[in-house]
């Protein structure tokens, strides 16, 4: 067959009118969202594959590397950008490269797994709970994006269970579609770019950054049924009881994501952190979260993958299309209501992913303002923990398919199509109102003095605790009158205290006054201005404020009330202070050093800092309270007696996934005396000294605890460092000796390099020129468009033209098989093999007329193959068309006799003259036996020019008027026959052009009343 090179295998680009998504798509997204509970996913995946130019040589290469054996349980559906107007014949291409079942579509063709689908010439297609919907392509302008079309359709009706395929392309259909496929948990495989031929969409799909797999054509069937295999596997084990993993394997994942992008995912819903955990799992093959885990230890970049499938969501410009409407016809104008011109007008999307979504906002406030022609400031701050979908958003640079969600006017007002024709930008008028930012809705400081709130589908991925949270954390960010708008599947829920439904179908909520909440818990506590060593602890302490039942001011006067202490100080285990109650100046100063510190250990002044640190160690461990009584803290030149209390918070303070704190308390021995003089050499007592004494023991035994806890702890330190130095001297002995031994191969693969280079160099000229002569014999085979076939010498198939399929099946593999073990389309002919052995035993050419099963006919040649050395090698077959041909004899045939018989038997006279001269061609019996006269008195003479057809010559120009409608009619037209008698006939005569040869019919039939007269 012919290799299939950039110039010889292009697909016609579709140049077709553009889908309007507010005509097609809508129709069928309203169906679904109407519908939602039907959509029940098929039992087995649906694969979609797009692909534009060079998409040929990348289905072959795909459904050629499908591993042998049974049909795999996947359905494919192809979509190929096909030329409106030329009949395809990719289904007849597939089905050679596959044992599958290959349809072309029909509307409403069920899909079925183990089967292939292709898309018909100038449609779109969708998938309807299973059900293939093919639509027309309106006649708009712009470009048709049918691979985003499908995906789309694909990843609403499929979700997990969807797989979309972008291969060989310009342009950047499809980019999108992908999107929506991830954004339902679905898989995306894209052709790597150095196989195609064109490299347009399968480059948009990986700036996406959300491809699975980039893998040469012939590559990827292997890994798709490789995934599909995992993943069931995988999802049966979750099913069998007993092998649930527990909990405490999922917050293994949570810590490892938070340690390594500081973002924690405890709190989202567990079962769509489960599919995106699932479907990793099987990218990579693991089938236990054990297993997988263990992956993540040693694969940094997984855990920065599976961030990403966490965070992938599905937005588009001016997605939900009615909600938009609302907001530009009602909500809007509201923002605008009370405000002065030259005010500002504050506006924040959180989670907005890659920007679609707050550039439509933004989109939508330009438009007001320059209908209004008022003056005022605009800033749209948009947000997203998601640092690569920041970045996209900050350039504003999209995909061309965006044109199907906007209108043509606001492509040519917002947006600049970029070089190359594959992209559009924002233009910078838009870009300038939004202010783009990483940030977290859950643990970072909100936005004040917002007029509008747009957080869309996000809150759907967390657990309601976290909803709880973040509604009053919106509340509090707003304006008075402040507008919250929602996701279609989202609610304030147990809030509506806060909030004025609006709209409660399109999420639409207002801001209230009236109510009665916890302030502490409305407003969230905003700490002091941190320096640079705290700043990381007070974010940790800000979230513990927003998310505590009570502030830190009311735990801590809680305790001290309760124990009625003077001095109290809220810690957490390692002594990072959070709150101070009371005067401490007294057991705390600021240590020596760079200002920056706030640790409750590093200012604990002397005395007290040994102890504190014992205790806070011992209550972390223990879980219980410390009590150390009468110690000793040197405070301004004297020493203070006090009582120390350290004690960790119970449960209800805290939740248990947060850090402990811990509440210190600090009580002054006998206040009224609580300095202690210095002793000097000559004033201290027996028993003054004892009891100095009994302290110093005291403080020492204490200082040796501590040094014992210190002590064990770095013997633990050094033998973990000296296992792990063990270790890694064994593995850099590994090293060495395997470095050795790839600097042997390496000089041993350098020399045969360069023997295969000289070789390769060789062959490469030869290899070129077979390959040009090949190429020419291919194109003259294929341009022929005759059947062709090649057998050697024993019959077998050498090659054959694409059209030879049609009369006897083959397929590629039929190469090298005898001519007559394939099933031939012929019928009444089974001598092939005959024939052929009798052309090559007398190099006689056969011609043989035979028929197909379909009706067609061809003129089959059987002729010997004669190298250019005059060497027999075989014979060669070839069957040339002649069905029109034959069909038109046998018509012709047909036609004549029925003719014939209708001119020799009519019951009329009939003269054909020539429809230039006027001369008479024929004239049928029952003419002759009217009139009397022979048959030579009227050929070959014009009609008038005959002595009885004379009175219609002043009318013969009306003759050659073809297609007038009876150009001479003559009611009573008196004739005289042969015999002197004198009849009555009615004459008319028609003008016909066949074939561009003018011929002239008149009809001759008696009167009624000539034949009245005739029977008396």
């Amino acid at each position: 067959m012919a290799t299939r090179k950039k110039a010889g295998a292009k697909i016609k680009e579709n140049k077709s009118e553009p889908i309007e998504i507010s005509g097609i798509t809508d129709t069928t997204t309203k169906k679904v969202s109407e519908d939602e509970s039907q959509i029940i996913p098929l039992k087995f995946p649906v694969v979609g594959i797009g692909a534009s130019a060079g998409g040929l040589a990348a289905f072959e290469a795909f459904f050629t590397g499908m591993p042998e054996g049974k049909d795999p349980d996947i359905a494919f559906v192809i979509v190929q950008h096909l030329a409106p107007d030329y009949k395809s014949i990719l289904t007849e291409i597939i089905r050679r490269y596959t044992k599958m079942k290959v349809f072309e579509v029909e509307d409403g063709m069920t899909v079925k797994p183990s089967c292939v689908y292709i898309i018909p010439p100038n449609q779109n297609m969708a998938l309807f709970n299973g059900i293939l919907q093919l639509f027309d392509i309106p006649q708009s302008k712009g470009l048709n994006m049918p691979i985003d079309f499908f995906f789309k359709s694909l990843a609403k009706d499929q979700h997990a269970k969807a797989v979309c395929i972008i291969l060989s392309g310009t342009g950047s259909d499809g980019t999108l579609g992908l999107r929506a496929v991830k954004g339902e948990g679905g898989l995306a495989i894209v052709q790597s770019p150095d196989t195609t031929e064109y490299d347009g969409m399968p480059e948009s799909a990986i700036a996406t950054g959300l491809v699975d797999y980039q893998l040469p054509p012939n590559e990827m069937a292997k890994q798709l049924i490789s995934f599909v295999t995992h993943i069931s596997v995988i999802s049966n084990k979750r099913k069998e009881p007993g092998l649930t993993d527990n909990e405490n394997t999922h917050k293994k994942i949570f810590l490892l994501i938070r340690n390594h992008t500081g973002h924690d995912f405890s709190k989202y819903k567990t079962s769509t952190i489960d599919r995106r955990i699932e479907r990793r799992m099987a990218v990579h093959r693991v089938e236990t979260m054990a297993d997988y885990i263990k992956y993540l230890q040693v694969t940094p970049a997984e855990i920065h993958a599976l961030f990403q499938d966490l965070l992938i969501g599905v937005t588009s410009f001016f997605r939900d299309e009615d909600a938009f409407n609302k907001l530009e016809e009602v909500i809007i104008p509201k923002l605008f209501e009370g405000k002065p011109a030259g005010s500002t007008i504050r506006v924040w999307c959180a989670g907005c992913s890659t920007g679609e979504e707050a550039y439509s906002i933004a989109i939508l406030l330009q438009e007001h303002l320059e209908k209004i022609k008022e003056n005022y400031q605009i800033q749209v701050f948009a947000t997203d923990i998601d640092e690569h979908a920041i970045n996209i958003s900050r350039a504003g640079l999209y995909p061309s398919s965006i044109i199907t969600d906007l209108t043509k006017d606001r492509i040519e007002r917002f947006f600049t199509l970029e070089p190359g024709n594959n992209t559009y930008r924002i233009n910078k008028s838009i870009r300038d109102l939004l202010i783009f930012s990483v940030l977290s809705v859950i643990k970072d400081p909100p936005f004040s003095k917002l007029d509008l709130i747009s957080c869309r589908n996000l809150m759907i991925y967390l657990s309601n605790d976290l909803q709880k949270k973040i509604i009053p954390l919106f509340h509090y960010a707003l304006n008075p009158r402040g507008i919250l708008f929602l996701g279609s599947a989202e609610t304030v829920g147990g809030f509506e205290s806060l909030f004025k439904t609006l709209d409660r179908k399109l999420k639409f909520y207002q801001r209230t006054e009236d109510f009665q909440a916890d302030q502490a818990y409305l407003r969230p506590q905003i700490l002091p201005p941190a320096t640079k060593v705290e700043r990381t602890n007070n974010k940790k302490m800000l979230k513990k404020a927003i998310q505590t039942k009570k502030p830190f001011k009311e735990i801590v006067e809680q305790y001290i009330l309760r124990e009625c202490s003077v001095a109290g100080i809220l810690v957490n285990e390692n002594g990072d202070i959070l709150y101070i109650h009371g005067r401490t100046g007294m057991y705390l100063e600021p240590g020596q050093g760079e200002v920056g510190t706030s640790n409750v250990l590093k200012m604990a002044r002397e005395g007290l800092k040994p102890k504190l640190t014992l205790a806070l160690k011992n209550a972390a461990i223990k879980k219980e309270t410390i009590h150390l009584s009468e110690i000793n803290v040197k405070t301004n030149g004297h020493f203070t007696k006090v009582n120390l209390v350290v004690k960790q918070l119970v449960t209800g303070f805290v939740s248990n996934n947060e850090q402990p704190l811990y509440i210190i308390l600090i009580k002054e021995i006998n206040p009224q005396e609580h300095i202690i003089k210095p002793k000097t050499k000559d004033a201290g007592s027996e028993n003054d000294l004892k009891t100095h004494l009994i302290d110093l023991e005291s403080e020492l035994r204490i200082n040796e605890e501590y040094l014992q806890a210190a002590n064990e702890e770095l013997e633990t330190s050094n033998e973990e460092l000296k296992s792990s130095n063990e270790e890694l001297q064994a593995v850099n002995e590994e090293l060495q000796s395997t470095n050795e031994e790839l600097e042997t191969s390496k000089e041993e693969m350098q020399s045969i390099n360069e023997e295969l280079s000289t070789v390769n160099s060789e062959l490469q000229a030869k290899v070129h020129d077979l390959s040009q002569v090949n190429n020419d014999m291919n194109n003259l085979l294929a341009g022929t468009n005759i059947a062709t076939i090649f057998l050697d010498y024993q019959q077998k198939i050498l090659r054959f033209t694409p059209t030879a399929n049609k009369i006897i099946n083959l397929i590629l593999s039929d190469v090298g098989r005898p001519v007559a073990h394939i099933v031939s389309n012929l019928i009444n002919y089974d001598q092939l093999t005959n024939d052929v052995n009798n052309v090559l035993d007398t190099l006689v050419p056969k011609n043989i007329q035979v028929q197909t099963i379909e009706g067609k006919w061809y003129n089959m040649i059987i002729q010997p193959y004669r190298t250019i050395e005059n060497v027999i090698e075989g014979a060669v077959l070839t069957f040339v068309d002649i069905t029109e041909a034959k069909n038109a004899k046998d018509m012709l045939a047909i036609s004549e006799i029925s003719y014939r018989t209708l001119f020799e038997t009519a019951g009329e006279g009939i003269l054909i003259l020539d429809g230039v001269t006027g001369k008479i061609n024929n004239v049928n019996p029952f003419l002759i036996e009217l009139l009397g006269y022979s048959k030579e008195q009227f050929l070959g003479k014009e009609i008038w020019s005959i002595g009885i057809f004379k009175d219609i010559a002043a009318n013969k120009e009306k003759f050659f008027e073809v297609n007038n409608e009876k150009n001479i009619r003559y009611e009573n037209l008196p004739l005289e026959t042969a015999d002197g008698r004198k009849i009555d006939v009615e004459f008319i005569s028609n003008a016909y052009e066949i074939d561009q040869h003018k011929i002239i019919q008149c009809n001759i039939r008696k009167t009624s009343s000539q034949n009245e007269s005739d029977k008396t």
